[in-house]
């Protein structure tokens, strides 16, 4: 008994996690969701004022996510290596520069353009969040409280709440161009935030070490720009070519996927021989961009993965298909279409908060499939003269995998990831979602056509129900997952 109170004297003394990051780290990482959201709402009022139907309309959902999906491991990277404060104030400033833009775009595809400069604007957001997080492990010396992790999480779901709602209501007020010009009051928060709040560099190549753990004294040579333990070999240079590869692989693939036809089989074999020199150059390289030895031996790492791109096929051709068939094929307007999403948010945010502090993520992904598949189901039976409470049935269902699989997967890679690429493997996990998401928005957009109707919606559904069903089954089969309950459970205490 008195070792154990030693114990907990001796732990009541360590410091603890510095809150004043909080809201840097909340408002950054909701940059994208909350266009995300926005956008699903602002598609079709766009497209009646520019004369684009909804397989060209896409092209706003995919441009976000393409630039994000390439940029988010990239940047991720480069905070791993000079830290988060001057990536976040970079990135968050081009979202001020993207508003501004897609504000005054005279067409389509300048609006386009202004989508993939809020893509990259918005990358640094999440990596910069899981970051910091790892620095207050490392300088506190105990694991950042599972509650942070799960406020992050409910942050993000609660701005989804508000997106749809108020991107109703801006489109009300002042038409769909308003709801890119919020994004320049949002980059100025952003940025004065970060200025005051995110850690000052303490040297120059160190990385978060240099920036926050410094203070504390503590941190590795790996963390201020040394020996890296784990390889013997400095792992502060950047892979120039290995980025330039994963571009390629990735926008091909992207490029491919956005227009499905045999006639582009040629993106995909672009694909095939970028991915393959980039996998050669990553197992040359002395410092590379994504490590294939490390990453290829952390089979529960690569399995999560796979799981988010799954996941978020399902995630994102509900919030971007199912909005734009309540407005063109069911007749509400987009205010009322925001309204329809906002219990599947609220249950989200609710379903996160309850399973935050319980141990493990195997349950939370397994109820989780369930629900999407249980949503699918329910979303066939839908019509164009279907009663509103049906629309809404389907927004509740949706709401427990929102919740419950978000915070599964972010956990999942806090803890699988290799402490010293917290940043970048971050920013890789969000790169499979926008690959899911790319995969929804281009279903999406051959489901649809000229117009989103009942029919087109059905077809959407049977996508999604397929994935869902591969979601359960990669979840079932997978038994690593409870070694990231224990833990869980440890970073939770």
């Amino acid at each position: 008994m008195t070792e154990a109170r030693t114990d907990a004297v001796r732990e009541a003394d360590q410091p603890g996690f510095d809150r004043r990051l909080l809201p840097p780290m909340m408002l950054g990482s909701v940059l994208n969701p909350i266009n995300s959201t926005i956008i699903a709402v602002a598609l079709i009022p766009i497209g009646k004022a520019l004369g684009a139907p909804p397989s060209q309309t896409a092209w706003l959902v995919s441009a976000l996510y393409l630039a994000t999906a390439l940029g988010q491991p990239v940047v991720g990277r480069l905070i791993d290596i000079f830290g988060p404060r001057r990536l976040f104030l970079v990135s968050t400033s081009l979202v001020g520069v993207a508003g501004v833009v897609g504000t005054l775009a005279p067409n389509l595809w300048v609006l386009v353009a202004a989508r993939v400069l809020l893509g990259f604007g918005t990358c640094a957001g999440y990596p910069a969040a899981m970051a910091l997080l790892r620095s207050e492990a490392n300088r506190t010396g105990r694991d950042s409280p599972a509650g942070v992790l799960t406020a992050l999480a409910v942050t993000n779901q609660t701005i989804a709440v508000i997106g749809p709602l108020l991107g109703g209501l801006l489109i009300g007020l002042g038409g769909w161009r308003a709801t890119f010009a919020l994004n320049v009051p949002l980059a100025v928060a952003a940025v004065l935030l970060g200025l005051l709040r995110l850690p000052k560099p303490a040297g120059t190549g160190g990385g978060m070490g240099v920036e926050a753990g410094t203070e504390a004294g503590g941190g590795t040579g790996a963390e201020i720009g040394g020996e890296s333990p784990r390889r013997g070999r400095p792992d502060t240079q950047l892979d120039l070519p290995g980025m330039g590869l994963f571009a390629a692989t990735l926008i091909s693939l992207l490029l491919f996927l956005m227009n499905l036809h045999l006639r582009d089989w040629y993106l995909l074999a672009i694909t095939a021989a970028a991915g393959a020199a980039f996998a050669a150059r990553e197992l040359r390289a002395a410092t590379p961009f994504i490590d294939l030895r490390v990453l290829g031996g952390n089979t529960p790492l690569l399995v999560t993965y796979g799981r988010a791109l799954v996941s978020y096929v399902v995630a994102y051709a509900f919030l971007y298909g199912f909005t734009q068939w309540t407005e063109e094929g069911f007749g509400l307007s987009p205010f009322h279409a925001g309204l329809v999403q906002i219990p599947m948010f609220l249950l989200g945010i609710g379903a996160s908060i309850v399973s935050g502090r319980r141990q493990g993520v195997r349950g939370k992904l397994l109820v989780g499939a369930v629900g999407q598949i249980v949503a699918c189901l329910v979303m066939l039976t839908l019509h164009g003269d279907s009663p509103v409470w049906m629309l809404v049935v389907v927004a509740l269902i949706f709401g427990v995998p929102q919740g419950l699989n978000s915070l599964a997967l972010q956990n999942s890679v806090y803890f699988q990831a290799d402490p010293e690429r917290t940043a970048s493997s971050a920013g890789l996990l969000r790169t499979f979602a926008y690959v899911g998401s790319m995969v929804a928005s281009s279903t999406t957009a051959a489901s649809f056509g000229q117009r989103a109707n009942t029919g087109g919606m059905h077809h959407l559904a049977w996508i999604m129900l397929g994935a869902g069903v591969l979601f359960l089954l990669v979840t079932v089969f997978d038994r690593t997952l409870g070694r990231v309950a224990t833990t869980d459970t440890q970073a939770a205490k």
